[in-house]
């Protein structure tokens, strides 16, 4: 490589985090190379650590987010772990932060409270509704933002709302932390000055809900959910093939539409009917498309389908279960796949999907807790005395 230099190295990190948002966040910093400090609470840790034990008895949630990342133990509450942390603060570049509503600005790690000693620091909040208005103490977790965003209310069947099988909530607004940090250490360099961020989980989903918001605007009737098919295009979802199988397709135009009911349900004719003549028709008579289409599959098999489909160029995807993603045959032929180190051993790891051809990710170890608490001690200058004072106190 030309420059095996990553982007945010020499830039340092320190974190208060817990669950997925802001870890989700700092993980994707360090994958860029920066120094990412994982403060954590003595014997517990971040909370995260005990979701499950599903990796070799580590957490999934936990495993997922936290690789590259050095942990250190300081019990906030007690005098000495606080003046370590403000001494990694006096090194710092950015504080990201998701604690319990107004727990930072008590403890006086607003961005108020730093800048004035600390002009270039970087104060990101993550929080589920964002300071000020009626909701700013209000708890939040992913499903209840999933809640409250108008997500369940588009997601699952007529009958029933269903939930994202994963925390999109959470991952949302750590997105959002991510790119508002890099966004904030471009504008560093130029006015030397440090910035404030405040994401609040809530307008990260409401964000991502734009197209149902303004399907249904000034009061219109909002999409229909429509479990694992597309509510406003059809047909845009999985059908039985006649083995037992489904085939997941999508078409997106009537050029598709005409090409779909000639090669690949073999009626050409069905092109012409008025009762699919547009989307807005196909839609409107989903039902008895469908069944027009489920009678064509009934005597093919999942291959022979998708062969047509492929034949025709119509969008296809297999409906995989996990097992299938990661023995993926895409992601081994483009080597998406490292291996990280663990408590718990060697671990596979997808690369991060945006790859720069100057430089490789970073990919290193899920801390255990409290790993790298006597390094960072000794960087500071604490003598083995000093930590001795701080261990015997809890502090660390």
């Amino acid at each position: 490589m030309s420059n095996p230099t990553r982007p945010l190295e020499g830039i340092t990190v320190i974190s208060l985090e817990h669950a997925i948002a802001a870890p989700f966040c700092t993980r994707q910093l360090a994958d860029q190379g920066a120094r990412v400090i994982k403060v954590e609470r003595p014997s517990a840790g971040d909370f995260a650590r005990g979701y499950d034990e599903r990796v070799r008895g580590l957490s999934s949630h936990f495993v997922w987010t936290n690789r590259s990342k050095e942990s250190l133990t300081l019990d906030l509450k007690q005098p000495g772990a606080r003046a370590v942390l403000d001494r990694l603060l006096d090194e710092a570049d950015v504080l990201v932060q998701n604690l319990a509503p107004g727990a930072a600005a008590r403890m006086g790690l607003s961005f108020e409270a730093l800048h004035e000693r600390l002009p270039s620091l970087i104060v990101c909040d993550i929080s589920g509704y964002g300071e000020g208005g009626p909701y700013q103490d209000k708890k939040a977790y992913d499903l209840l933002i999933q809640s409250e965003s108008g997500f369940l209310s588009v997601t699952g069947t007529a009958e029933e709302r269903a939930k994202a099988g994963c925390s999109i909530a959470d991952i949302s607004a750590g997105m959002y932390a991510y790119s508002s940090i890099l966004a904030a250490l471009l504008q560093r360099g130029r006015t030397g000055k440090g910035s404030r961020i405040d994401v609040s989980m809530l307008e990260s989903m409401v964000e991502w809900m734009g197209f149902p918001m303004y399907y249904a605007f000034e009061g219109a009737a909002p999409p229909v959910r429509a479990g694992a098919a597309h509510a406003t295009i059809y047909p845009y979802g999985p059908f039985p093939a006649g083995d037992g199988g489904t085939v997941m397709l999508g078409l997106q135009n009537e050029r598709e539409w005409a090409v779909f009911c000639e090669r690949v349900l073999q009626e050409p004719a069905l092109a012409q009917d008025e009762r699919f003549a547009s989307n807005s028709r196909r839609v409107q008579n989903r039902a008895a498309l469908r069944e027009r289409i489920v009678a064509s599959f009934a005597g093919l098999s999942v291959p022979q389908i998708i062969e047509r489909l492929e034949e025709a160029r119509i969008a296809n995807a297999s409906v995989n279960e996990m097992k299938d993603v990661w023995e993926h045959g895409q992601l081994k032929a483009r080597e998406r796949w490292r291996e990280i180190g663990s408590p718990a051993g060697t671990l596979p790891a997808l690369i991060p999907p945006a790859t720069n051809s100057s430089y490789e990710h970073a990919m290193g170890a899920v801390p255990a807790l409290g790993e790298h608490t006597d390094g960072i001690l000794a960087e500071l200058g604490l003598d083995t005395a000093a930590v001795a004072e701080l261990r015997a106190a809890g502090a660390v």
